[in-house]
């Protein structure tokens, strides 16, 4: 059997013909020292900023120190299990987190993975989780009312759809109580909330997702949470996972509440991340960008123009003050990215006003621009009704002897705070607030027993909601006061029928 030289010719010049060289290419580093979540790792040349890096034991990284010879690592899970001499390889995708339909009543972690054990999330919708801000002109002024369902919150510190509005105080003031009154005060208003807890206790993030489901907010609210035992990088990543998930809803047209449960907790997370990655400390030893990572987060919140789909966020941070110090470093930095502030005071709630609002050191600077007509037109006086009282109420310890002027705003101050006062989850709706909030500045209150006044308002909206809904329903359909004749006689009506207790 001869071999023809044309022939092996002919085939070798096929093989070449059909030859591909595939070549891929990978950036893969080693790591050359790790400890308390932080990695640090050489050969990562052309890593970016924020990028995702996968080490060889499977657990991402987030890039965030590029230095001259070495890249610093925050690891997001466990890392005893990862050595030097590791591998650790670029993934070529920024830190993003699912967003989607698909997340709403679901509980998930910083990385949007799910953490309530009913399976995986079917979504296949990413976003990254830093993006620049709506600019100005994309922005609309806040104009609709956000029903917080808290009387003392409506009537004297409004909140509006794409505001951000700071809920302050010290531990065990009540704060995550305003919030969850609010996100089940948005049940039917086509609104969507996003709960994060950053840094609280298991159970106590439990004890939340039980109390939506039990009263159905959670078909309509996303839990993100990252736990007190959860690393400092997930702490850090946690409020900027859920205002990511609220932007696609933002974009999409839809209106959306977002809580954070708190960011003190998210700073001290970023200084125990920066001090680790041998950042410079500034003032309390928190890094110089402190107050940089609260704007940016907060600014994304907004009220968008019709151009973009007039969707909305609405922010409720929260911050945690020592001893009511308002004037520390995070409190101030907050306060002055915020539309205002809502300030819970531990001595009013220890002497049983609850929700336990200063009403004079609280302001919201939307005002009432976020209010409907009528809720304007019954809460005018309100807040200098309180001022005067809690003035007066000092003096009238030591005197008995008080002209009939200063009894009458007396009077008025203890009955105005009675009003105010609500119970735990019990958001009252804008027309029922609007209807005992008109009784007590028209002076219909005025004759009614203190002790009387909590009993007094929910028998009175009891008998409105049954015998003059019209009222109610007029409050709702016009947004104004029906006829002052008409609620006078409804109210005077009532009175006949309330029995004054001993």
């Amino acid at each position: 059997m001869s071999i023809k030289a044309e022939e092996i010719s002919a085939l070798i010049k096929k093989q070449i013909e059909n030859y591909q060289s595939e070549i891929e290419v990978n950036d893969v580093g080693t790591v050359i020292q790790v400890g308390d979540g932080i990695a640090r790792a050489h050969g990562l040349d052309n890593v970016m900023a924020g990028e995702l890096v996968e080490f060889s034991n499977g657990v991402m990284g987030m890039a965030q120190n590029l230095e001259d010879n070495n890249v610093g690592i925050v690891i997001l899970g466990p890392y005893k299990e990862i050595r030097e001499g590791d591998e650790v390889r670029r993934t070529g995708r920024i830190m993003e987190v699912p967003v989607g339909e698909a997340l709403i009543g679901r509980v998930v972690n910083s990385l949007g993975q799910p953490v309530d054990g009913l399976g995986p999330i079917e979504t296949s919708k990413t976003r990254p989780i830093e993006s620049p801000a709506p600019g100005v002109m994309a922005r609309k002024s806040v104009h609709e009312p956000l029903q917080t369902g808290i009387k003392a919150i409506d009537a004297l510190i409004p909140v509006g759809r794409g505001q951000r509005e700071l809920v302050i105080g010290d531990r065990q003031t009540g704060k995550t109580s305003v919030a969850i009154d609010t996100i089940l005060n948005q049940k039917d208003q086509d609104m969507i909330c996003i709960y994060v807890a950053i840094g609280q206790k298991e159970s106590t993030v439990r004890g939340v997702v039980e109390t939506l489901r039990k009263h159905g907010a959670l078909d309509y609210s996303i839990v993100v949470t990252a736990s007190a035992s959860q690393p400092a990088p997930l702490q850090y990543l946690a409020p900027l996972a859920g205002i990511t998930m609220a932007e696609e809803f933002m974009y999409d047209g839809k209106h959306v509440l977002i809580v954070y449960d708190d960011l003190s907790k998210q700073a001290a997370a970023y200084r125990e991340l920066s001090l680790l990655l041998k950042r410079p400390p500034g003032r309390e030893a928190y890094p110089g960008d402190v107050f940089y990572l609260h704007s940016r987060l907060l600014e994304r919140a907004a009220k968008i123009n019709e151009s973009l789909g007039s969707g909305s966020i609405t922010a409720l941070p929260f911050v945690e003050t020592q001893a009511g110090d308002i004037s520390a470093y995070i409190p101030t930095n907050v306060i002055s990215i915020t539309d205002g502030q809502i300030f819970l005071q531990s001595d009013l709630f220890f002497s049983g006003v609850r929700p336990a609002i200063n009403a004079g050191l609280s302001v919201s600077r939307v005002g009432g621009s976020a209010q409907i007509k009528a809720m304007k037109k019954v809460s005018g006086t309100l807040r200098l009704d309180l001022a005067a009282y809690r003035e007066l109420e000092a003096f009238a310890q030591f005197g008995s002897d008080l002209d009939k002027a200063t009894q009458a705003k007396l009077n008025r101050g203890a009955r105005t705070v009675e009003v105010l006062k609500q119970g735990l989850n019990k958001p009252l709706k804008v027309e029922k607030q609007v209807a005992i909030l008109y009784a007590l500045t028209r002076g219909f209150l005025d004759d009614i027993p203190v002790t009387d006044i909590t009993r007094f308002e929910d028998e009175y909206l009891n008998w409105l909601e049954h015998n003059r809904k019209e009222l109610l329903d007029h409050i709702v359909s016009t947004k104004d006061l029906p006829g002052d004749e008409d609620f006078a006689k409804a109210i005077n009506d009532f009175k006949k029928t309330f029995v004054v207790s001993e």
